[in-house]
């Protein structure tokens, strides 16, 4: 009978499968039922600019969001830095910042983000994410329709 993995393991592998970008691995990590919330104005999930972010719901929902995210960028042109890994029990926040180009636009961008994630029986269990949404948006504004407004 082999050990739960702690929670520390959990999010270190899940750091490493997202890196290598094969979205099935990277949803193995997940529950069949995750708590998946993105700290995003209501208002701008699910857009055609960015459907990744939305509210998910699945494991299957997981490889989904690996999946979208990566159509909507120029492979090669992405990057994260890991700058903590905090953890206290079955919860961890991982801090840092992604580096991403759009593909529909071509522009590149820098957002802070905070993922606080819980692993419970060697799985994850909660995913929330807390972005710049504001750099995102305008990396994938259209040139002429000027700055988006993100709140609402």
């Amino acid at each position: 009978m082999s050990a739960t993995p702690t929670t520390r393991t959990v999010v270190e592998d899940l750091l490493h499968r997202i890196g290598h970008a094969e979205p099935e691995c990277v949803a193995e990590l997940y529950a069949e039922r995750v708590d998946w919330r993105l700290d995003w104005p209501e208002g701008a999930h699910g857009s055609p600019a960015t459907p990744w972010i939305r509210h998910r719901a699945t494991r299957a929902d997981a490889a989904d969001h690996f999946r979208e995210l990566a159509a909507h960028h120029v492979p090669g042109h992405v990057g994260t830095e890991i700058e903590r890994v905090l953890v206290d029990g079955e919860d961890a926040v991982v801090l840092g910042e992604i580096r991403l180009t759009a593909r529909p636009t071509g522009r590149p961008y820098r957002a802070r983000f905070a993922l606080h994630l819980t692993v419970r029986d060697g799985v994850i269990v909660r995913h929330h994410v807390y972005e710049d949404s504001l750099a995102v948006s305008l990396a994938f504004a259209p040139a002429d329709c000027g700055t988006p407004v993100v709140g609402g």
